[in-house]
């Protein structure tokens, strides 16, 4: 009796072959590939940009850092920058907390 249905379990398992190789890959490769364009390189490009700002700062030049402090480039140093914020008052901060570039005459209102 045992026999029977050891015989059907047998032949349930049974797989097809040669379906499994690249088609089971395949939603992996996708999925890498989404992840790619829509997370890494739009990040890479953003780092990128925010390099090359960063290398370019100059005398002058009115940034906000990325705590939020809005300020004019008084001196350039090779890691850090001066940063005049108020009348008399200068900061030092590292050139890469430098978050952007504003346009020119935005302190305008500094007295």
């Amino acid at each position: 009796m045992m026999n029977f249905f050891i015989g059907d379990v047998w032949a349930e398992g049974a797989a097809p072959a040669g379906d499994g190789g690249l088609m089971g890959l395949l939603p992996l490769l996708l999925i890498f590939v989404i992840f790619y364009f829509l997370l890494l390189r739009p990040q890479m490009k953003r780092s990128k940009e925010h390099r090359t700002m960063v290398v370019a700062l100059a005398k002058g030049d009115e940034v906000v850092t990325s705590g939020g402090v809005l300020g004019k480039i008084t001196s350039v140093d090779e890691s850090f920058v001066g940063l005049d914020i108020a009348n008399g008052l200068e900061i030092k901060v590292q050139r890469s907390a430098v978050s952007s570039l504003m346009p020119k005459g935005t302190m305008k209102g500094k007295a």
